[in-house]
């Protein structure tokens, strides 16, 4: 796939599914009210916009990654090689975990508590993803490559140095 291509696909994927995880959805249940359930919410929700900061951060640059690589994260326009560049250095899903701080984010910054069970559901559904479809199709396609890189970086919680191959 060229890279011009492959950038318009992240693009689009990058609207639609987490555009609709962290968007669409959080919507729907908060529809972005504003809740102070304790005294000195204020301090929570500074770190809830931290958070949603620092989620987009590697959301973003990994869909960036992948469109250089010259695919999407989309299954349906995978790159042809391992991305393995960026924030995939220091965790292998750099995109959900992302994902999950700016859910987890959302609920201190509106103070909706819901949007955290609807983090856990996220994290539940994305590992199970990850588990039974992303891994064995990984490791299928790249084989050694995959299985040492699957080693040596964690799936959910960041190394403190980057990987190097």
């Amino acid at each position: 796939m060229q890279r011009s291509r492959a950038a318009v696909g992240s693009a689009v994927f990058f609207v639609v599914a987490p555009g609709t995880v962290v968007g669409l959805i959080p919507w729907l249940i908060t529809r972005w009210e504003f809740r102070e359930p304790l005294p000195a919410w204020v301090v929570a929700q500074v770190l809830g916009v931290v958070l949603i900061g620092a989620g987009l951060i590697p959301a973003v640059h990994a869909f960036a990654e992948f469109a250089k690589a010259g695919g999407t994260p989309a299954p349906t326009a995978p790159p042809e090689r391992l991305v393995v560049s960026g924030f995939n250095r220091y965790v292998r899903n750099p995109m959900y975990v992302g994902l999950l701080l700016v859910i987890l984010g959302q609920a201190l910054l509106f103070g909706q508590l819901s949007l955290l069970l609807y983090a856990a559901v996220i994290w539940a559904v994305t590992a199970t993803f990850v588990h039974w479809y992303e891994e064995p199709t990984l490791a299928g396609q790249f084989g050694p490559e995959y299985e040492a890189y699957r080693r040596a970086v964690p799936a959910w919680w960041p190394r403190l140095r980057p990987w190097t191959t």
